[in-house]
């Protein structure tokens, strides 16, 4: 039998490398990035993986892309790529809006669109990597909260509209997790920065791995992924 294949956006560090190195064993991998170069390079580490780079707030750059990889099935689609988008709401402009929107948002519905065909002839699974400011939000940086707010409530729509053709959806909730996203947040805070005090990526990978290999009769609709005793910070 065939191994499944995944497709993770933002596999080039982070929780998407974590997300790729927790499947590569078992799994045909696609690696999702903007930088041709470090898709490269990450395809190289992993046993059997093909790159997908594309910058995913170009439309007709990720369409062509998706063009490119002639999938006929997909059996996994893991939306790991995100941005920060911090910033007290008086200085937040419109641009600084779309942006976040853009990537967070509107990548993940226009990808998950494209490669629908695909993921239907699988029946596959889409994982949406969210947060918890998708549960929970505050202030500042209610502009990344708000861009998470509206990615959980499209992974609901599409769960629900895409149950019937066979494909699972299923949305992962982090806490704070031991990336450079932290690093740029920790910055922002005025505050220093300890990996120790966060969850580390491949603690959310292994939810991901959980969802996507999940018995044909479950689907995780939502995993909320929180720091354990071990780590000191429990935002």
């Amino acid at each position: 039998m065939a191994r499944p294949t995944v497709l993770v956006t933002g596999g080039t560090r982070g929780i998407g490398e974590a997300v790729c190195a927790a499947l590569a064993d078992d799994h045909e991998l696609i690696v999702g990035g903007t930088d041709p170069a470090a898709v490269d390079a990450a395809c190289e580490r992993y046993p059997s993986a093909r790159a997908f780079a594309a910058d995913l707030t170009d439309a007709d750059a990720v369409e062509r892309a998706v063009r490119e990889l002639g999938l006929e099935r997909l059996d996994g689609l893991v939306h790991s790529a995100g941005l920060l988008g911090s910033g007290a709401f008086r200085d937040l402009t419109r641009d600084d809006w779309r942006r976040t929107f853009e990537v967070n948002v509107f990548a993940v519905a226009d990808l998950t669109r494209l490669l629908l065909p695909a993921l239907e002839a699988a029946q596959g699974t889409v994982v949406v990597i969210n947060s918890g400011s998708g549960l929970t939000a505050n202030g500042p940086g209610g502009v990344y909260s708000a861009s998470k707010f509206a990615a959980r409530a499209l992974t609901d729509a599409m769960r629900d509209e895409l149950r019937p053709a066979g494909v699972r959806v299923s949305s992962v909730h982090p806490g704070r997790v031991a990336t450079d996203m932290q690093i740029e947040l920790n910055e922002f805070e005025g505050r220093e920065y300890d990996a120790e005090n966060y969850l580390r990526p491949e603690s959310v990978a292994s939810a991901v791995r959980a969802a996507l290999t999940a018995t044909p009769d479950a689907n995780f609709d939502m995993v909320s992924v929180r720091p354990g005793p071990a780590a000191t910070n429990r935002s």
